[in-house]
């Protein structure tokens, strides 16, 4: 018995290691410019479930392979794939040999991209509008062209504001409380310390949350996932800021368990494309890891990204015809230099640890804890007793007098448009002076401040990830995050004199008062003023999903469960609000709930079929939750949760010379809420107008709908030349009406309710404004064998239109205060006065183009140069744009407009013109 159980002993060892030496399919993989073996490159068989990754060495060896036609994918973040077409024979080895894997240049487009993510317009510390940012890990030849080509026209994939994806860090959801969107600054000038991401599109499965309708990002800062070496680089350009300096490093693991990686860098600028667009920024990433054995590893993160940005102003027609599109209305001279009024300043490093737990071979747990302090601030200029000191105030251009006249002559024009010429800037001077000369010893008439932020975020999680069986994963999470957010009204600047008074000038009494529990205070540098509560905020979410793969066909299903409470909570007792501004307001609770699914059917290798759908519900976000957070404790009337429905489907070709994917989307987003600030005349039916009409516009019940194709073509014509085509066509529209009502200050200073009910807002089938709905692109790339490259691609944009005010198209807009209609305001002509406006169509050419050298052959370090030229042609283009609310009624509207240069006309955004990024670069 012994001999035998000994002599299968030595036939199953000879057979294992027969099998052993004779694999299906093998290969090694480096990179192809410093010839070092690249290790965890994943090597997957497309029609079957096998994967496997290179060891150390960058061997990868496949034990089996089905016979039969087969597509092997070569796959490592930071390269271009590798595809090979097999026909591998049973009983045979089929080996590849060295694989050759070269640097993807999109992760240097990545460092000119970064510089139109960053460049969002809001004032009220909202996060960056642009998705583009969202797409820098993506692969695909259409997400590409939607991040490097049209992005700079502010394309939005599937029409969808970037609320509705998710940007993760370590698993940690990087989404503001506050408006649901990533705050793109916060690891803004970390590249190098960013790259190791992954990308999921639309409602496809993550294994780290369920994720929204956009798409979800995850960024991965473990130290041991870095390459080891270091890099410098040093880049020049005129967009956002001119100067860029960064260097990183990442030392590997050590024998002794320990991997840290560095990274620091500067960017700057006097002024950016648009005129007075200072802009400063620091940034620093630290990450170091202990593996403590085989089965735990600890990982610590900072980072800390400091941000200083002049904005530029949006400004109607008359003001761009007058200045020019770099027209900046937000700087003045001061001292010999520029000085913007209107700056951004974002200050919030977070710091986060992680916790690797391998619990067995197939189930792993990460947990992971962070915590997120700092400032965001918007600067502009207050004024109490003063004249207005914005140089485009109404009463300064020559539409004032035009429309006050009945027209002018054109020497009248050119009189006016010339005294407006001789002063298109913030006077600084004459600010100081005033203040000095007050009639009230001391006190400013002119002060600079900020609308302030300052949060303390709390965000804990844990996520498993557990192969049930061959063909089955588990992926499930609960995430916890507890938010203390600071908002007020800081004052920075009392421009020579010794202080501010705390009131509103626009009232008088009690109302003047901005706190009945100090009144008529004297405000001086960095205190608080006008506004000042605390907004908290504690979230709860968790989700599961399995993933099911087979032969022929994946499929996934996904479900998720979130709870959510607001409160406000005030700081001043407001003089309008004596009730109702104080203390803690009543808390808000939703709880919400997704479901989801997909299946990938392979038709062959090289052909699949794949699905998705998503029905969900998702909680209105912090900001739209208190209708006038700023004054009161009001909860948004109506306010309730959304429900987002969104499908797509896909024909996908994965050849090794020719890739393509055809895809069919839908999604509606219904009972959204909007909430916007504005001084309006007419307001209520006031036929007589009233400049100090300012309101809290609120809109609910607002239903979206989006639908369209996308279509990304990539062609390897020789082995040098590549073609890429991608299009974009959509129908984004408003699906339906909504309702308005307005919270007025003036209402509630006399005693009234403040809140008024204009009834339906008439929206439907109006087009979502600040993006074009149809993009094309055709690009050609030459990659030379000596490591040096170019590109071209031609864009066509078309479709962006004008954002429309939401008062002028209620009953008020065409109703008098006794209900009769106005005069002359017919359903044709208020159609045609409220027709939306659609921008002019665009064709942008752009060239790209880099090298590297190998400089040692002992070391292999490498340096090399990366340039762009965006807007070859200089086209000039806008980005978007919105209706003034300004005259709320038909009359005043029309009367506005009469002479053809309305005072308050649409203001306009523009793109950047021609523009150049170059970036040199060492590694060693």
């Amino acid at each position: 018995m012994k001999k035998l159980v000994l002599s299968t002993l030595l036939v199953l060892q000879a057979v294992l290691v027969f099998a052993q030496q004779n694999p299906a399919l093998k290969g090694k993989v480096i990179d192809a410019k410093s010839q070092k073996p690249l290790q965890n490159v994943a090597a997957i068989i497309q029609s079957t479930n096998q994967t496997v990754v290179t060891d150390f060495s960058g061997n990868f060896v496949f034990q089996t392979v089905p016979p039969g036609h087969q597509v092997l994918v070569i796959r490592f973040t930071g390269f271009n794939q590798q595809t090979f077409a097999l026909e591998p024979s049973t009983g045979e080895t089929v080996d590849l040999g060295t694989i050759l894997l070269e640097e993807d240049i999109t992760s240097e487009q990545q460092l000119s991209l970064i510089t139109i993510t960053e460049n969002d317009l809001g004032d009220d510390n909202s996060g960056s509008e642009s998705t583009a940012g969202l797409l820098q890990a993506t692969r695909d030849t259409y997400q590409q062209a939607a991040a490097f080509n049209w992005g700079q026209a502010r394309f939005r994939i599937r029409g969808l504001d970037n609320e509705y994806g998710t940007t993760m860090i370590n698993g940690i959801v990087m989404n503001k409380l506050y408006d649901g969107r990533p705050q793109w600054g916060n690891w803004g000038g970390l590249n190098d310390a960013t790259r190791n991401q992954e990308f999921t599109m639309g409602s496809k499965p993550s294994d780290y949350t369920f994720g929204g309708i956009l798409g979800t990002q995850t960024i991965n800062t473990r130290a041991s996932f870095y390459r080891p070496g270091s890099r410098i680089s040093m880049s020049g350009t005129n967009t956002n800021y001119n100067w860029r300096v960064m260097a990183t490093h990442a030392s590997g693991m050590n024998k002794q368990g320990w991997a840290f990686v560095v990274s620091a860098s500067r960017r700057w600028a006097e002024e950016g494309y648009f005129d007075g667009t200072d802009y400063g920024a620091n940034s620093l990433f630290a990450s170091v890891e202990k593996k403590f054995n085989d089965k735990h590893s600890l990982n610590l993160t900072a980072i800390y990204a400091q941000n200083s940005r002049g904005k530029n102003s949006p400004n109607t027609q008359e003001v761009t015809d007058l200045m020019g599109v770099k027209y900046n209305s937000y700087w003045g001279w001061q001292d010999g230099k520029k000085r913007n009024s209107r700056d951004k300043d974002l200050e919030e490093p977070m710091v986060m640890l992680s916790h690797y737990w391998k619990l067995s071979e197939k189930t792993n747990l990460n947990t992971n804890v962070a915590f997120q302090t700092g400032t965001i601030g918007n600067s502009r200029l207050d004024y109490q007793l003063g004249n207005n000191p914005d140089p485009t105030y109404y009463r300064n251009l020559p539409s004032y007098y035009s429309n006050l006249n009945g027209g002018l002559t054109q020497d009248e024009f050119n009189n006016y448009a010339s005294i407006f010429r001789s002063r298109p800037q913030i006077d600084w001077n004459a600010m100081y002076i005033a203040n000095q000369n007050s009639a009230f010893a001391g006190r400013s008439v002119y002060a600079l401040y900020e609308d302030r932020t300052d949060d303390n975020l709390l965000n804990a999680n844990s996520i498993i990830n557990s192969n049930l069986s061959d063909n089955i994963v588990l992926n499930a999470g609960v995430n916890f995050r507890k938010l203390r957010s600071h908002n007020h009204q800081n004052l920075l600047d009392l421009l020579g004199g010794q202080y501010f008074l705390d009131i509103d000038p626009f009232f008088t009494g009690n109302a003047s008062q901005s706190d009945l529990n100090n009144p008529n205070r004297q405000v001086r540098e960095n205190e608080s003023y006008g506004y000042n509560y605390l907004l908290h905020a504690t979230t709860f979410d968790g989700f599961t999903q399995f993933k099911f793969s087979y032969d022929k066909a994946d499929f996934y299903l996904a479900q998720s469960f979130s709870r959510s409470e607001y409160q406000r909570e005030g700081i001043y007792r407001n003089g309008i609000y004596v009730d109702n501004s104080y203390g803690k307001s009543k808390s808000v609770t939703f709880e919400n709930f997704g479901f989801k699914g997909g299946l990938t059917y392979k038709i062959t290798g090289k052909h699949l079929l794949d699905f998705n759908g998503v029905y969900m519900t998702k909680a209105p976000n912090l900001r739209n939750s208190f209708s006038n957070a700023r004054l009161n404790n009001t909860i948004t009337p109506d306010l309730r949760s959304e429900t987002v429905l969104s499908a797509d489907g896909s024909y996908i070709i994965r050849a090794p010379k020719f890739k393509a994917r055809f895809t069919g989307f839908f999604s509606s987003i219904k009972d959204a809420t909007e909430i916007a600030f504005f001084y309006g005349e007419g307001i209520g039916g006031d036929d007589g107008g009233d400049e100090d009409t300012f309101v809290s516009e609120i809109v609910t019940g607002v239903n979206k709908q989006n639908m369209g194709v996308e279509v990304g073509l990539e062609y390897q014509i020789t082995s040098t030349i590549k073609a890429t085509a991608a299009a974009s066509y959509g129908q984004y529209i408003y699906s339906d009406n909504a309702n308005l009502k307005t919270n007025d200050d003036n209402v509630a200073a006399t005693g009234n309710n403040p809140l008024t009910d204009f009834g339906t807002v008439y929206l439907k089938n109006y087009r979502l404004p600040g993006m074009p709905q149809t993009a094309a692109t055709f690009g050609l790339e030459y990659r030379d064998p000596n490591f040096w490259w170019i590109g071209a691609n031609v864009n066509y944009l078309e479709g962006t239109y004008l954002d429309v005010s939401n008062i002028l198209r209620t009953d008020n807009f065409s109703l008098d205060s006794s209900g009769d209609t106005y005069n002359g305001a017919t359903p044709e002509t208020v159609k045609d006065i409220l027709k939306q406006e659609k921008f002019d169509n665009f064709t942008l050419v752009n060239l790209t183009g880099g090298k590297s050298w190998r400089i040692s052959k002992a070391n292999r370090n490498t340096v090399g140069f990366f340039a762009s030229v965006n807007n070859v042609f200089d086209v000039t283009y806008k980005t978007g744009g919105f209706e003034q609310s300004r005259k709320a009624t038909f009359p005043d509207l029309q009367a506005d407009q009469a002479n053809g240069t309305p005072s308050f006309g649409p203001k306009y955004f523009y793109g950047y013109g021609r523009t150049y990024f170059v970036n040199f670069y060492i590694n060693f």
